[in-house]
């Protein structure tokens, strides 16, 4: 650092932010039976008002990969890490459909895989990577509406990525009492990242 650089903000060394931003106050830790693999795109990694480093500091044994292709061999290692299978948690397509909840294999089985991306980046990390587009999916449906007012939604029924898995987490293992620490912890950080970005600049601002 050069004399006239300006001095560097401490960080956190759990959620990447600055000391003065850290969100490490809100996390709940939850142990759900399925495992959890998030694919966070490049984008979203310096995203303030992104969700998914709360969602991964919360869900134990949870692992994020960032990217927007893959490598084939990576990428399959994460897949199937101890044995379990995975599941994409994506809106079906009529050449992809969408499997209920109640089909699919007991939860200590499964590894839920989801996009931390908007939905056009998500669009291209699926074309980008011919594994992800194999998967299985499960959709959600009759959802609540979401609480995620500092970003813009694209659609009505549009959670964030932390609501989101919180409640798919809940349904693929029939046990919804983890949703509500996880929803729990999204308030909070909410309500900090509205705190710093006034409401109705957040609303006009594209995710």
């Amino acid at each position: 650092m050069t004399p006239d650089s300006p001095p560097r903000r401490a960080g956190c060394a759990a959620c990447l932010r600055a000391q003065s931003a850290c969100i490490c106050a809100w996390v709940r830790p939850v142990s759900p039976a399925a495992g959890l693999l998030i694919l966070q795109h490049p984008l979203e990694v310096a995203n303030a008002k992104n969700s998914a480093r709360l969602l991964h500091l919360c869900v134990a044994g949870s692992r994020l990969a960032v990217g927007e292709a893959f490598d084939p061999l990576e990428l399959d290692a994460l897949l199937h890490a101890d044995g379990r299978r995975p599941v994409l948690l994506y809106p079906e397509t009529p050449d992809a459909p969408a499997a209920p909840a109640t089909s699919l294999p007991p939860p200590g089985e499964l590894r839920l895989v989801v996009l931390d991306a908007t939905w056009r980046k998500s669009r291209k990390m699926l074309h980008l990577t011919p594994a992800l587009q194999r998967l299985p999916r499960l959709a959600l449906s009759e959802m609540p509406a979401s609480n995620y007012r500092i970003r813009k939604a694209h659609a009505p029924d549009q959670l964030s990525t932390l609501e989101a898995t919180a409640y798919a987490l809940g349904q693929v293992g029939g046990d919804m009492a983890l949703v509500a620490p996880l929803l729990e912890a999204f308030d909070g950080f909410v309500q900090q990242q509205a705190a710093f970005v006034p409401l109705d600049a957040a609303r006009t601002r594209h995710a």
